[in-house]
């Protein structure tokens, strides 16, 4: 009796518990430590810039700037990923070059318009 409820307790768990895995369905917030693949993190960060224009701290036309590069770097501790986005109808010029940070394993770290 008892193997039957520790088999029935581990089941539960099992199909109530989420995947954590990189290239989840949509959410664009992973655990543990699978590098994500380059589409994940592009799409994750075209929901970044969405969001930042909502919230306007970037202008509105940032929203249909496509993706210039994303490379792996290295960061301040391990590596992580950096995607850059240059709007040429920026009003700032000193503003045209959006950088997106993220951690190898896809989750949002920052965004800034130095690169560093």
């Amino acid at each position: 009796m008892k193997t039957f409820f520790s088999i029935a307790a581990i089941l539960a768990t099992l199909s109530f518990s989420p995947a954590a895995s990189a290239g989840g369905a949509g959410s664009c917030h992973f655990h543990g430590n699978t590098p994500a693949k380059e589409s994940v993190v592009v799409d994750c960060a075209k929901k970044q810039i969405d969001e930042l224009v909502a919230k306007t701290k970037i202008e509105a036309s940032w929203k249909s700037v496509p993706l210039d590069k994303a490379l792996v770097v290295e960061g301040k501790n391990k590596k992580e990923w950096k995607l850059t986005f240059v709007n040429p109808q920026a009003s700032d010029v000193n503003k045209r070059t959006l950088y997106l940070f993220y951690t190898l394993s896809g989750n949002f770290i920052a965004a800034n318009f130095t690169g560093q």
